[in-house]
C-alpha cells in the first residue's frame, strides 16, 4: 500500500494534466467515480476541481508522512500539507486572498480501499490553524 500512498501523495502535489479528460483519468486510477468524502458523493471531475483549487492556491506542495496504519481495505494516513500561498484560496469562511505566507497543515485522512481503488474517505485536518497561519483569522481576544 506505501506506493498507493505515494502515488496519491503526487497526484494532490504535482500539476495535473491541462486536459480535464486526462486528469479525470488520474484520479479514476486512483479512486473510484463517483467517491465518497466525509459523507458526500464526489466525481472524479469534482476531485480535479479540488485539486485545482489546492493547486491553483499554493505553489510547491508537498507531503510529509508521518504515519500510515494498514488493515483489511483500511488505510489510516496521518501527513502534513505544506506550500506557499500564492493564490485565492476558497475556505468555508470565504475566499482568502494570496498572502505569500507558507502554511503547514495537519491532516489525516481514513481510506476505504475497495478492489485497490478508493471509494471512501473521511479527511480530518487542522483548517483553522491553516486560515490562522494565513492571518484570516484571530482570537477575539487578540484582535480587540
Amino acid at each position: 500500500m506505501t506506493k498507493l500512498i505515494d502515488s496519491l501523495m503526487r497526484l494532490w502535489s504535482s500539476p495535473l494534466p491541462t486536459d480535464d479528460a486526462a486528469a479525470e483519468a488520474a484520479f479514476r486510477q486512483m479512486y473510484t467515480d463517483p467517491v465518497t468524502i466525509n459523507g458526500a458523493t464526489v466525481s472524479a471531475a469534482g476531485l480535479v476541481a479540488r485539486a485545482r483549487s489546492l493547486q491553483g492556491a499554493f505553489d510547491g506542495l508537498g507531503h510529509q508522512l508521518v504515519d500510515v496504519v494498514e488493515g483489511p481495505g483500511k488505510i489510516v494516513v496521518g501527513f502534513y500539507l505544506r506550500g506557499r500561498h500564492t493564490g485565492p484560496y476558497p475556505t468555508p469562511l470565504g475566499t482568502v486572498a494570496p498572502t505569500g505566507r507558507t502554511v503547514e497543515v495537519r491532516t489525516t485522512d481514513i481510506l476505504t480501499v475497495t478492489d485497490g481503488l478508493i471509494s471512501d474517505v473521511w479527511v480530518v485536518n487542522d483548517e483553522l490553524g491553516m486560515l490562522n497561519q494565513l492571518g484570516a483569522v484571530a482570537l477575539a481576544s487578540a484582535a480587540a
